[in-house]
């Protein structure tokens, strides 16, 4: 959408902890601006939608299917969630 922070999901991209990623959630949200994750298929994004990108993400290393992506990072914006309440759901205590 336009005027949307886009974060373009990157294997080059940076690869946070879920506490940094909570963090940075934060910042975009204080933004107070849509925001927009952009996933790319089998060759990644194109370098247009790369330089347009105000962050750039990664899942780690490993390669995955976008349709799979959706879902990891669907699971990761909830736990990002959940660490900003305070909720148990992420088990920090866990190593």
């Amino acid at each position: 959408p336009a005027g949307a922070l886009l974060v373009a999901m990157d294997l080059g991209g940076a690869a946070p902890t879920s506490e940094a990623l909570a963090a940075l959630t934060t910042r975009w949200m204080e933004a107070a601006r849509p925001l927009a994750f952009a996933i790319g298929g089998a060759e990644g994004l194109d370098p247009a939608v790369l330089a347009r990108a105000e962050a750039r993400l990664s899942l780690g290393p490993l390669t995955w299917p976008h349709f799979l992506v959706r879902g990891l990072l669907a699971e990761q914006l909830f736990r990002a969630q959940c660490i900003r309440e305070g909720h148990p759901y992420h088990r920090a205590w866990r190593p």
